[in-house]
């Protein structure tokens, strides 16, 4: 996570909280973890999806935030106790993050990262795809078609009009 991704993660989640939105992400290191920390300071809720067993909080420094999220939201986990976090498990948990949501916001990424995945399955599943510009995943994903959001704004006036229509 660069400090600009921190910055517009810290922005995008707070508005869109006030907005009333669910954050949902995976309780990762980076932008997931700021995610879930703002929306939690914000008031709101949020839901973290595990890639390991409920019981085996990862990263474990986030045991903490994992205890303050369920006051505010839900942990939750398709995997049995005791699975541990390995990396194939994270596809999986990601698919999950998908189904959860009515759409996925992007901050930042590398060009090879879940990120992209995650915005693939959110895509195939015809889920809206929001980007913030700027780095190599945002960037090719709105070389792809992803939808441009330069501030929160963006997403609340779409999902506006879509619940309008």
């Amino acid at each position: 996570m660069t400090e600009r991704g921190r910055a517009l993660t810290l922005k995008f989640v707070k508005e869109l909280v006030k907005a009333g939105f669910t954050i949902v992400s995976g309780l990762a290191r980076g932008i997931d973890t700021i995610a879930h920390e703002e929306a939690i300071r914000a008031g709101g809720r949020t839901i973290a999806v595990l890639g390991s067993g409920i019981d085996v909080i990862y990263p474990r420094r986030n045991k903490n935030l994992a205890t303050r999220i369920i006051k505010a939201g839900a942990v939750v986990s398709a995997f049995p106790k005791g699975t541990k976090p390995l990396g194939r498990n994270f596809l999986a948990r990601n698919r999950i993050i998908v189904n959860l949501s009515k759409a996925i916001l992007v901050i930042e990424g590398a060009r090879r990262s879940g990120t992209l995945s995650t915005a693939s399955w959110a895509a195939n599943d015809g889920k809206e795809v929001f980007v913030v510009p700027g780095s190599e995943a945002t960037d090719w994903l709105i070389e792809q078609g992803a939808n441009v959001a330069n501030s929160p704004t963006d997403i609340i006036e779409y999902f506006n009009a879509v619940n309008n229509r």
